[in-house]
């Protein structure tokens, strides 16, 4: 079993993105909106910020309390859209269950939804009309693509049918020509089909829930999934249980994770480059 390593994957792409920054007339602005003390949060949004200071995106910290209502949370995301160079923004999730989760995604400008968890940004995204794309479906497809496999003919299954991994990735796929069968908790029969597989790209956040016994000799495991254990976070796939049997497994953490900020901030560039051509087509 060779394990993928995301971080020197996502590594390249930082490289290649602060190469692309430097070209840009402005330096572009990222935030993400953090409500409340989570510490899991916190951590996540620190390591985003000094990812983001790393290719040269300056990143703003838009910390509100718990206490905040959705109304003026709203009013301070619609203050951050009209931000000038702002070219992304975020919001943590999850959420207190005091805020209205739809509405506050709903609330940044499509143009600046970077996560694509916005009504607008979401249904670009499956038409093919944006250039913005799920981060961290993104980042499964840039991993497989890293392995140089010849997907054609082979059997390829998406367990999960989730917003950020398993829908996105599934449209994906569809859209290279690519034709999965999606594994969701109600499928029928799923155990052969996972068994069946040459390819599982996977986003149930099962911790541990593929064992070498469920897969076919050879399969190639995408683990996007996370769950939290007593050790820290693990994915979908029990790694010590597939090692003899697959052929290549992105770990978690180490795997999807670390490519999927990168995607993100590729996706903040994308938003400048655009951004930038608008001002030069102005000033012709």
């Amino acid at each position: 079993m060779t394990i993928i390593d995301g971080k020197k994957i996502r590594d390249r792409i930082l490289a290649q993105i602060k190469k692309d920054i430097i070209s840009l007339s402005f330096q572009p602005i990222f935030c993400d909106v953090l409500v409340g003390k989570n510490p899991s949060s916190v951590q996540y949004v620190q390591m985003k910020a000094e990812t983001a200071k790393s290719v040269g995106i300056k990143f703003i910290h838009a910390n509100f309390p718990s206490s905040i209502t959705t109304n003026n949370l709203i009013k301070e995301i619609k203050v951050l859209n009209n931000t000038k160079n702002m070219c992304g923004i975020i919001v943590q999730l999850p959420l207190p269950e005091n805020i209205d989760r739809r509405k506050i995604l709903n609330s940044i400008d499509p143009k600046l939804d970077v996560d694509c968890l916005g009504a607008v940004a979401s249904d670009k995204f499956y038409s093919g009309s944006t250039a913005v794309e799920f981060p961290t479906a993104l980042a499964c497809m840039t991993l497989l693509n890293s392995l140089n496999i010849n997907l054609q003919g082979k059997k390829i299954v998406v367990i999960g049918r989730g917003e950020l991994v398993g829908k996105p990735v599934a449209s994906l796929l569809v859209s290279r020509g690519f034709y999965p069968d999606i594994v969701g908790s109600a499928t029928v029969n799923k155990e052969k089909i996972i068994k069946q597989a040459d390819v599982i790209i996977s986003g149930m956040g099962r911790g541990k829930y593929i064992t070498g016994d469920m897969v076919k000799k050879g399969v190639v495991l995408i683990d996007a999934g996370t769950s939290e254990s007593e050790g820290g976070i693990i994915g979908d796939a029990d790694l010590d249980s597939v090692a003899n049997v697959a052929s290549f497994v992105s770990p978690v953490p180490g795997g999807v994770g670390p490519v999927t900020v990168a995607m993100l901030l590729k996706n903040v560039l994308t938003v400048a480059q655009s951004l930038a051509k608008i001002r030069d087509d102005f000033i012709k």
